[in-house]
Parts: C-alpha cells; structure tokens; sequence
C-alpha cells in the first residue's frame, strides 16, 4: 500500500504506545482525491459517538474533476470501519489519563486505510529530547563528531 498522507506532528507531540489500522468510509470524489494524495491529517483526532470511531478534521481536498461540489465540506467527520474487539480496547485504552487516538498515516491500496495510533502526550522536556536525538542520528550519518 502506498502511504498517502502522514502526521509527521504526532510522532513529535505523542509517544506512540499502540497502532491499529482501521478503514473508512468515503464518497467516490473522496477515494479519488486520497489516491491522488489530496490528504491532510494536520489536526485531526478520533472519538467514539454511541460506540463508533469518528475521525474528525481531516481534509481532503475535493477532486477536481468531480460535479456537484457546492455543497461539499472537506472537514466533515468521517466514519471508521474497526472490528467490536477493537473498538471495546480502545474505547478502554481511551478512559486512562493522558491518552488518545491519532491518525498516523493514510494509506491506499485497493481500500483507503488509516493507521491510528494511541499515543501518550509528551512534556516540553521530553520533545526536547526527540529533538535532541534526531539531531545526534542526523550527524551520525553525515560522519560527523562531537
């Protein structure tokens, strides 16, 4: 599968504790513009309304070729396809303190699907860290010394 769109934040702001990939529902003009990389998971988040996954604020542009676009909304909410089994562990996983669900990637293959990740929220001192590391790895590889 081709990953179409990724949350290059979220690894920055949470610290990935578990990843599930989940489908979604989408319109045809929608399929269309993911498999054409018009994806954008800035901001978005998953909650549950009456035991079902939503994935809220991502946009997807819409396709240019398309008709009857007025009255299209790009941020709509939009429905995820999980087993009951998972549905149940995260909506558990979700309860503790400092947790939550976030869309790591878009992918699109013959289905579009999401990998969502539960991540814990990092402190100031621990993005630093990240940061601090990924400098040191970046050096490593250019074969420069401290």
């Amino acid at each position: 599968m081709k990953v179409v769109a990724k949350n290059r934040r979220a690894g920055y702001d949470y610290e990935i504790v578990d990843t599930v990939e989940a489908g979604i529902m989408l319109t045809g003009q929608e399929v269309k513009s993911c498999r054409a990389s018009h994806v954008n998971l800035a901001g978005a988040y998953v909650s549950f309304l009456g035991g079902k996954a939503v994935l809220k604020s991502m946009k997807i542009s819409p396709y240019a070729y398309a008709s009857g676009l007025e009255s299209y909304d790009p941020g709509q909410d939009r429905k995820l396809l999980l087993k009951k089994v998972d549905v149940r562990r995260l909506q558990s996983a979700l309860n503790e303190k400092g947790i939550t669900l976030v869309p790591l990637e878009v992918r699109a293959g013959k289905y579009i699907k999401v990998l969502l990740g539960l991540g814990k929220g990092k402190k100031r001192h621990d993005k630093r860290q990240t940061i601090k590391s990924r400098d040191q790895e970046r050096r490593l590889k250019q074969g420069k010394e401290y």
